[in-house]
């Protein structure tokens, strides 16, 4: 099997941190759909990474497809629970983490535009919607030591690769000073192999 996609993207980084926690084999093979020979194409339609290609050839993108499959075929400490209440709760997190990455990829391509090209209402209303999920997250996570309680899931998979692609992408962003309790969490998080091994490099 093999996964697609850059070293900057946090959806790439989900799906091998995933890979990492169920020990999942796989040959990683880097192509960025912004460059001028990218292949991702061939692989998906609509142009972006992660892909993840099954030994059959078929492939499986959207990180959130990619990773429920991995959890799916390996045994190894679920990461998704199977009951449906705690499972949708799961996604939920995972959906709130994927939009906040979402907003700041869109913040992070318009300001590789022109400056007398970029829209400015459109950069604060992506960096408020930004600010919007951290205070949600911050709020659901309160006291708690992971995501949705005493155990590590994708949830805090997820929210560690959020943050982590603010603190790459956009230092100016205080999110640690706002949050302590996010900043505590993803230092915890930090301690794992799989989010050390995969620190985003540009």
């Amino acid at each position: 099997m093999k996964l697609i996609g850059s070293l900057t993207s946090p959806f790439v980084r989900k799906v091998r941190i995933v890979a990492a926690e169920k020990f999942v084999e796989y040959e990683l093979v880097l192509d960025s759909p912004w460059q001028d020979d990218t292949k991702v194409p061939a692989y998906n339609p609509l142009g972006k990474v992660p892909v993840w290609v099954l030994d059959d050839g078929k492939t499986l993108f959207d990180s959130r497809v990619i990773v429920e499959y991995l959890d799916s075929i390996s045994p190894v400490g679920h990461l998704l629970p199977k009951d449906a209440r705690p499972r949708i709760a799961v996604k939920r997190w995972e959906a709130l983490a994927d939009g906040i990455c979402d907003a700041a990829a869109l913040v992070f391509v318009e300001r590789r535009r022109a400056v007398e090209k970029q829209d400015a209402d459109w950069i604060k209303r992506q960096l408020a919607k930004i600010d919007a999920g951290l205070q949600m997250m911050s709020d659901d996570v309160g006291s708690q030591t992971w995501c949705t309680g005493e155990f590590f899931c994708l949830a805090d998979i997820t929210l560690g690769c959020a943050l982590g692609y603010l603190e790459f992408r956009f230092p100016e962003i205080d999110w640690r000073r706002q949050h302590p309790n996010l900043s505590e969490l993803f230092d915890r998080i930090m301690l794992r192999p799989a989010f050390k091994e995969t620190v985003p490099v540009a």
